[in-house]
Formats: C-alpha cells, sequence, structure tokens
C-alpha cells in the first residue's frame, strides 16, 4: 500500500446547540434533542487538522511543541452550550447525563429484617454508624462527603464484578451492570457538589482514605461470597443516608445550619431552578439514597428468591 493517508471515520461531532425537553417527576424518564453535524473525516497520520483548532477551549492544554491535547490525534472535543447559549462547563457530566429527580418517593420506607441474613446486615449497618455519629455529631456537611466516598463503592463494585461474569459466562446481565455503575455515579456527582460547597480538612481526607480503603475491599469479598447479603447490606446503608440527610434538612430548617445559595453543578445536575438552595439540594440527594434503597433491597430480593439479577429487568435510570 502507498504512503497516501489513510481515512477514519469517527462519530458525528456534536453541535455547537444542545436542547434538552422539561421532564416531568416519574422515574427514569429523560429527554433531549441533541443534533448532529455532518460526519466529519480526519487524516490518522495528521496530528491535527485546521477545522479542529477553530473548536478549543478557552485555555486548551498544550505539548511542548504547542500543538493542543485534545486534538493531537484528531480528534475535537464536542463544544456543547446551554439552551440559552452559555458554554457548558462542567466535563464531569454531560446535558444528557443531568435529570430531574423524582423526589415523591417515600423516604420513610423501612425493610424489616426478616431472615438470619437479613438481620446480619441490618446490625453491621448499625453497628458501623455509632463511631460515624460519634465523630461527626451535627457536622451535617463533613458527614455528608465521607458517606458519598463509601456510598459510591458498593454499585462499582457490583457493577465491575457483573461486567466481568458476564464476560465469564457470555450472557448479558439484564441491565444491571448499568444500573449499578449509574447508582455508583450519581453518588460521585454528590460527593463533587459537596466539595464546591466544603473543602475537606486533611485529616478527614485521612479518614476518608482508610475507611474506603477498608470499605472497598470488605465489600467486595462480600460480594463474591454472597451478592444478596452485599445488596442488603447497601440497602440498610441507603436508608442511613436518608435518615441522615433528613436530619440535615431539619436543622436547615431550624436555622442551625445555613441555606447557602446552591453550587452550579448542582443546578445543572438536578435542573434546578437558579435561585436554589443548599436546602434544594439536600432534598434531592435524599431522594437519590431513596431510589438506591429501593434498587439494591430490590436486587437482593430478587436473590433470595433464587434467582439472578439477568432474571429481572433493572430499573436503569431510576435515580
Amino acid at each position: 500500500m502507498s504512503s497516501k493517508l489513510v481515512y477514519r471515520t469517527l462519530r458525528p461531532v456534536l453541535s455547537s446547540s444542545l436542547q434538552f425537553t422539561g421532564l416531568g417527576t416519574g422515574p427514569g424518564i429523560r429527554g433531549h434533542i441533541i443534533s448532529h453535524l455532518p460526519t466529519v473525516r480526519f487524516f490518522s497520520s495528521v496530528t491535527s487538522s485546521p477545522a479542529s483548532e477553530n473548536n478549543q477551549p478557552e485555555n486548551p492544554i498544550r505539548t511542548v511543541d504547542g500543538k493542543v491535547i485534545s486534538t493531537y490525534w484528531g480528534i475535537p472535543p464536542a463544544k456543547i452550550t446551554k439552551p440559552d447559549g452559555s458554554a457548558w462547563k462542567w466535563n464531569c457530566f454531560q446535558p444528557w447525563d443531568s435529570y430531574k429527580p423524582d423526589v415523591s418517593i417515600d423516604v420513610t420506607k423501612h425493610h424489616k429484617p426478616s431472615n438470619f441474613t437479613d438481620k446480619f446486615a441490618y446490625w453491621t449497618v448499625q453497628t458501623l454508624k455509632i463511631p460515624v455519629h460519634l465523630f461527626f455529631q451535627r457536622k451535617h456537611m463533613c458527614h455528608a462527603m465521607l458517606l458519598e466516598t463509601v456510598a459510591a463503592v458498593p454499585g462499582m463494585v457490583g457493577g465491575m464484578l457483573l461486567h466481568l461474569k458476564s464476560l465469564r459466562r457470555f450472557e448479558h446481565s439484564g441491565g444491571w451492570i448499568k444500573a449499578l455503575l449509574e447508582e455508583a455515579e450519581n453518588e460521585r456527582m454528590h460527593l463533587m457538589t459537596f466539595i464546591e460547597l466544603s473543602q475537606p480538612k486533611w485529616y478527614e481526607r485521612a479518614i476518608v482514605f482508610t475507611v474506603q480503603g477498608v470499605f472497598f475491599n470488605a465489600y467486595f469479598l462480600a460480594y463474591v461470597v454472597s451478592p444478596k447479603l452485599a445488596h442488603r447490606i447497601t440497602g440498610y446503608l441507603e436508608e442511613e443516608a436518608v435518615n441522615s440527610y433528613t436530619e440535615f434538612l431539619e436543622d436547615i430548617d431550624a436555622g442551625k445550619f445555613e441555606n447557602s445559595p446552591a453550587p452550579a453543578i448542582a443546578i445543572d445536575y438536578w435542573r434546578l431552578p437558579r435561585d436554589a438552595t443548599l436546602r434544594d439540594v439536600v432534598y434531592v440527594i435524599r431522594a437519590d439514597e431513596a431510589h438506591h434503597r429501593d434498587i439494591n433491597h430490590y436486587a437482593s430480593d430478587i436473590q433470595f428468591k433464587g434467582h439472578e439479577l439477568k432474571e429481572a429487568p433493572a430499573p436503569v435510570g431510576y435515580h
């Protein structure tokens, strides 16, 4: 073959405008309209193209020879704007990842332990929360940051192990891989929101580092041994998260905690009004935790009945 440049077709580039429709309050309901530009072809052996140079962020990262990192291999960054024409500033999530939460969910629901496994899971969680409450007491922001770094672990561990199982057995997962990874990502966005409100101190970071390391390995082993136990533990952890955020809301309403303006990342992620406050953020996060509670108790119930998760359609998009 001659030295002619070889073309390859990349996926369509997102247009410079993106609009998404308003959502109802039903779980998993989403809507967005994305228009695509014609497919763009790039030379595989050319490190950048004139067209891509016009689609750069304000402060692009460049190599030592001046080339823009994002277009070094001919892949331009997507340039996305909000419906009002302003630039989309977030790289940690995209507009189609945002949603309007279903806050009508029952936050008082509790799964009553009915067998040894349930009781073991319940009392494990009750035991773990004692030192946490003694340390944080009513320091809600610090408590929330630790809570979210731990809460994002089960979904990732479960999704990862189901992913490997799917590969080993050459079978689908019924959507549960995606559902659990969605849960993990949603919990991570909770943390990203709280980081905007309060930067953790060095000792809080040390606690997170230690707790996450221990919890990840313990949960990994628990999931390998008994997925139904692992999901039940997570269900009870989420119940405690709901209770913690309820206390947070009560202290905000009582004036014990400042109801500051909501950070921009929360407004865009949950599609909140521009004048939203911290209370609005905590309110929707509590609803998310209640949904995670239901997902994990549901997953455990499926397995307690002798079925595999793949046999029941996963509640994908059920925040």
